[in-house]
């Protein structure tokens, strides 16, 4: 049995700024591979490429580029790694309060206050609003720490006031417990990211964070609106939805490599998670990169 503990991340501000402002290049980001979370809200750019997205029970596959605003400890894996295709990654993080107590509660800053609430949840821009606060993200690199400043709050209006987004969890979805909790759940979410090519039992996860299968089926529901199989299978179908955009394989063989074991059933879930076969999926993807 693999486990990996979940990683609190310890972040802090970059030198002479009240917010930690980080880019990485060719894929720098030691923490793409790990379940991790932290107190900070994030605001993550990926300027191109493709990968998957993981931000609490929420799995999904992004194309060009991506631009997610995450919650106060909401557990996520890094968006990028040596196939997503993207030049840099762009990680903004900024504590609730990191203008101080009672800054984000005044008139003026009433739809940022707005946008920090949906964060819980994670937030994933789209559209035009990718493209034009991706740009804003890049030129902070170049810029002072007082203009960075300006552009971030700018930055973190514009996009309570935009359209172009999707929120990622379900209503009500939130991670802000205990340490415990947090511990707990992300031991699933790691236990589930490196195992699901394989069979994933309710007994040896219950075993895992040390519940009996009832209480942890509870427990599961409870914290992410799903159930266990239903977090599984969305993983994997995930995951085949990569391999189908990026591999040029039989999706026989992309079935039972997403851990499935058995094609009809693996179809039939495809098309409820997607709409769409498969087959078109991927030719649909095609014509879009061509």
């Amino acid at each position: 049995m693999k486990t990996i503990l979940p990683t609190f991340e310890i972040i802090k501000p970059s030198f002479g700024s009240s917010f930690s402002f980080s880019k990485y290049v060719e894929n720098a980001n030691s923490k793409s591979h790990l379940w991790h979370y932290h107190p900070e809200i994030e605001l993550v750019y990926v300027n191109d490429g493709s990968g998957k997205r993981q931000v609490g029970s929420h799995i999904s596959y992004y194309t060009e580029g991506d631009l997610i605003l995450i919650g106060s400890n909401l557990p996520h894996c890094g968006f990028t790694n040596e196939q997503t295709g993207n030049k840099n990654e762009t990680v903004i993080q900024m504590r609730p309060d990191f203008l101080g107590d009672g800054f984000f509660d005044i008139a003026e800053m009433k739809n940022i206050n707005n946008l920090f609430s949906q964060a819980k949840a994670g937030i994933a821009f789209e559209g035009e609003t990718k493209k034009r606060i991706g740009s804003k993200i890049e030129i902070m690199d170049k810029q002072s720490p007082f203009e960075r400043l300006l552009t971030m709050l700018d930055i973190l209006n514009e996009l309570e006031l935009s359209e172009e987004f999707k929120v990622l969890n379900a209503v009500g979805f939130s991670l802000e417990m205990q340490m415990q909790d947090n511990d707990r759940i992300n031991m699933v979410f790691n236990y589930v990211k490196d195992n699901f090519q394989e069979q994933i039992t309710l007994d040896e996860v219950a075993v895992l964070v040390s519940m009996t299968v009832p209480s942890f089926c509870r427990y599961f529901k409870k914290i992410t609106h799903k159930t266990l199989t239903k977090f599984v299978n969305e993983y994997r179908l995930v995951h085949a939805s990569k391999l189908l955009a990026e591999k040029p394989v039989s999706i026989t063989e992309i079935c039972f490599e997403s851990g499935f074991n058995n094609f009809s059933y693996f179809n039939k879930s495809f098309k409820e998670f997607t709409g769409k076969s498969a087959s078109l999926y991927r030719k649909e993807f095609r014509s879009v990169l061509k």
